[in-house]
């Protein structure tokens, strides 16, 4: 007897309808066809187990597991509970009228329970793309297929459950959430917040210029500056996500198994600080199955690069394409996944192995060329992709034991939102360009139009500072986005001469 149920494969950030065939017929032998992996090889086995537990009969004629379409791989253990399923009905022991309406995924354990999967954003939504009825999957991920609008999310603790739902001895009400209810009580929580820092002020200027503009920043600076902690603040001062933007990065978190089970919807910016140590593979995305990487993990959010140079040089080299592309292509010899990776890069670095170069109290014991050696552990073309270069000072112990308040993010938040307005109506009618950063340099040139003054100032700039030539259309960048937290239609002078001081690392000799 031949019983259809269905499933999905996930690629990339979307899904794919996977239908599962189940023949039992006379003859002897399970056989798994259809590009299965081998965790869903070892299925046949948890099946049995699981199904016997029940009190069921695993039968004992040839069984033909079909997974199509057959030439698109196929991994993990969800397919457990749709196999089994398929055999139960296959072997006559079950009776569903419904099934082929349903798209069915789980992993089970031994004693019939179900555990939780990955993917079960872009499932769901592809089961309402298909016109599913509804999406039966472990109890765990209900709260995460939810989001999706008109499909019944069955939420099932073990197979019993499922057999029982489908056989309609058992009702299970649908799971609802109003998403855009729960979108709006979140979107703003954050656990950091700039009136926490003490002083700083220049920095956290730059870090707002940034975020008004969608700029990449470096901080240089000591030890205990406190690069890290204003770095952690920066998501909370961004733009909230749209709803679109949040189910964007709900979708790669869930495909990468980061996504908490107690959370629907990431209505939050992410914040991702990998260390160090990682691979190429870890921060792009990589894997025989290809997976999202840390920069993808940060879609719609921040990267942070805690000390820079002490990363790989091969690792910061291969984002320099995705800085530009704002996303990452992986290609493998069958296939070839995109994830998005459209992430504001933020750095800190010592200035000096020692770490006290330029500073203003401590002397730095660093030997003659130690410095630019250090710094050139980060290549040319990589900072030439980050728009801001910020000295950080440290902070003086006046400052520290200030009872000024400072300002909170919410407050610097608002200006921010305002200029990103500017430059929504600015680019409206140009694809995929949302803020200044993302600017071409034939749009520099139409856009960022400077006086004869502006010219003669950042001339003399390039000239007495000795800045490079890519300096040019950063501090014009820079400069249109100080002139929008302003609200000034046009780049004054005062502009360009507070862009023309965020290029530190651009100066010739300023590693000694």
């Amino acid at each position: 007897m031949l019983s259809k149920t269905y499933g999905s494969a996930v690629y990339g950030v979307d899904a794919y309808l996977i239908t599962i065939e189940v023949d039992v017929s006379q003859g002897q032998g399970c056989f798994v066809v259809g590009l299965p992996d081998g965790a869903i090889r070892e299925s046949i086995q948890r099946v049995e187990t699981a199904v016997k537990q029940l009190g069921y009969k695993f039968p004992r004629q040839k069984i033909l597991v079909n997974l199509a379409p057959a030439d698109i791989r196929k991994e993990g253990a969800a397919y457990d509970l749709p196999i089994a399923i398929g055999i139960l009905t296959a072997s006559g022991q079950m009776i569903a009228d419904e099934l082929e309406k349903y798209v069915i995924m789980g992993e089970l354990a031994l004693d019939g329970t179900l555990r939780p999967i990955k993917g079960v954003l872009p499932i769901a939504i592809e089961a309402r793309k298909n016109e599913m009825k509804g999406f039966i999957l472990p109890k765990e991920n209900a709260n995460e297929a939810s989001i999706v609008n008109n499909l019944d999310v069955i939420a099932v603790s073990t197979l019993e459950e499922a057999i029982n739902f489908l056989e309609k001895t058992l009702k299970i009400e649908p799971l609802t959430k109003d998403t855009r209810k729960e979108f709006a009580e979140t979107e703003n929580k954050y656990d950091a917040d700039f009136a926490d820092v003490q002083g700083q002020e220049n920095i956290k200027r730059a870090l707002e210029i940034a975020a008004a503009g969608g700029h990449n920043a470096i901080m240089i600076g000591p030890p205990g500056a406190g690069k890290t902690m204003l770095a952690k603040r920066l998501a909370s001062i961004l733009p909230p996500l749209t709803l679109q933007e949040a189910l964007e990065t709900t979708k790669i978190h869930s495909v990468a198994g980061r996504l908490q089970l107690d959370t629907a919807l990431i209505c939050a910016r992410p914040f991702r600080a990998p260390h160090h140590t990682i691979s190429n593979a870890a921060l792009v995305g990589g894997g025989s199955i290809p997976q999202p990487g840390e920069i993808s993990l940060a879609h719609n959010g921040v990267l942070f690069l805690d000390e820079l140079p002490e990363f790989k040089r091969e690792v910061l080299e291969v984002m320099r394409q995705p800085l530009e592309e704002r996303r990452v292509n992986i290609a493998r010899a069958k296939m070839a996944v995109e994830f998005p990776a459209s992430f504001m890069l933020i750095a800190s670095m010592n200035p000096c192995p020692c770490g006290y170069y330029n500073h203003p109290e401590k002397e730095c014991v660093c030997g003659a060329g130690v410095v630019q050696k250090y710094l050139n552990k980060v290549s040319g073309p990589l900072l030439d992709r980050i728009d801001l270069h910020v000295e950080v000072t440290p902070v003086s112990f006046d400052e520290m034991t200030a009872n000024r308040k400072a300002e909170t993010s919410a407050i610097i938040r608002e200006r921010v939102i305002k200029a990103r307005a500017i430059q929504t109506e600015r680019f409206k009618d140009m694809k995929n360009i949302y803020s200044n950063a993302m600017m071409e340099p034939q749009m520099v040139k139409d856009i960022c139009v400077i006086s004869e003054a502006g010219k003669s100032l950042l001339k003399a700039a390039m000239e007495k500072l000795s800045l490079s030539a890519r300096a040019y259309d950063r501090i014009l960048k820079v400069s249109r986005t100080i002139a929008d937290l302003s609200g000034s239609e046009n780049i004054e002078l005062h502009h360009l001469a507070e862009a023309i001081q965020y290029r530190s690392l651009d100066r010739e000799g300023w590693a000694g």
